[in-house]
């Protein structure tokens, strides 16, 4: 069977995230690597931009209770947005540990590791929500202005 390089798979968030999924750290800009020696010519790195969509690129650190091997227990989910997604509340005051459903999930097949190589997944959402807050469609969230209804920093 001959899939596309890049193609991408809808999926369910319970299916990727079977026991569920929590932020560990902030949401980041995803910006492109730059050497040394560019960095010495003055190159700065600027923000990626997803080739499909043409959003902006924003990374955060997730981790899952359901990974059988400690390699998988933390994982990088690609936001797709044009402003930076705000997480949902802290589980508990004073820890940076917030569960989160990711909405719009797709995942698309990688070759990953260095010296091993193994089969890997490259995860991409539209956007995230807290548990039990309903999933209510992205067009159910729009405003009469067009904006985006989902919490987001300007």
């Amino acid at each position: 069977m001959a899939v596309p390089r890049g193609t991408r798979f809808e999926i369910d968030h319970d299916a990727v995230f079977p026991a569920g999924a929590a932020i560990v750290g902030p949401v980041t800009p995803d910006m492109e690597y730059v050497s040394n020696e560019d960095k010495a010519r003055g190159k700065q790195p600027k923000q990626k931009i997803d080739e499909q969509t043409g959003l902006p690129q924003w990374k955060v650190t997730v981790t899952d209770p359901s990974a059988e091997k400690d390699r998988d227990k933390s994982a990088t989910v690609t936001l797709l947005d044009r402003v930076q997604p705000v997480p949902p509340p802290a589980a508990m005051e004073g820890f940076d540990f917030r569960p989160v459903v990711f909405e719009g999930l797709t995942v698309e097949a990688r070759v990953m590791g260095e010296k091993f190589k193994y089969q890997g997944w490259a995860l991409r959402a539209t956007g995230m929500r807290e548990p039990g807050s309903g999933a209510g469609s992205k067009q159910a969230a729009k405003t009469p202005a067009g904006q985006s209804g989902q919490q987001k920093a300007a």
